[in-house]
């Protein structure tokens, strides 16, 4: 990830491996919990096909990352985002598209867990209260070998070009 390109060269990103089972148990139980919370924003049947659909790999992947943002990220003294400070989590989204990039030249997969309080999370990592939550990513080999996305193939999502205007 050092290699990514970031705002002002600011290198925000702070990168959390959890090895620890214990500390692994919490994150799925923090994954557990907010996903209950979503599957009751969907009406019966969407919430049974919603509960089915596979969205995390929190047990069977063998490294997990916490990918976090110091939001007062000295390096770079501030150049780029004096008017647009969300770009250093763009820029600790650039280094996880650029790890998703190399991983994938490898066959390693990536999951990205996005149902999860991310104050829960920071909390159970004890990491200092400038850094938040960006990413938590599950890293291993995939199961299944298949270049279309999961929730096109069990029909969650129709596969639809993305809409593009010239002006």
């Amino acid at each position: 990830m050092g290699f990514a390109p970031s705002v002002g060269n600011a290198r925000p990103w702070r990168i959390v491996q959890v090895n620890s089972a214990h500390v692994r148990m919490r994150i799925i139980e923090i994954f557990e919990a907010c996903n209950a919370d979503a599957a009751r924003a969907y009406e019966a049947e969407a919430r049974h096909d919603y509960l089915a659909l596979k969205l995390a790999g929190l047990r069977e992947a063998p490294i997990h990352l916490a990918v976090f943002t110091d939001q007062n990220a000295t390096e770079g003294r501030g150049l780029g985002r004096q008017t647009m400070p969300e770009m250093l989590s763009y820029s600790t989204v650039m280094a996880i598209h650029t790890l998703w990039l190399a991983a994938r030249a490898e066959n390693i997969g990536i999951g990205w867990v996005s149902i999860l309080d991310p104050f829960a999370v920071a909390s159970v990592l004890e990491v200092p209260s400038t850094w938040s939550l960006t990413g938590y990513l599950c890293l291993g080999h995939p199961e299944v070998e298949s270049d279309t996305p999961l929730l096109h193939e069990v029909g969650w999502q129709k596969d639809t070009p993305t809409d593009w205007q010239i002006i």
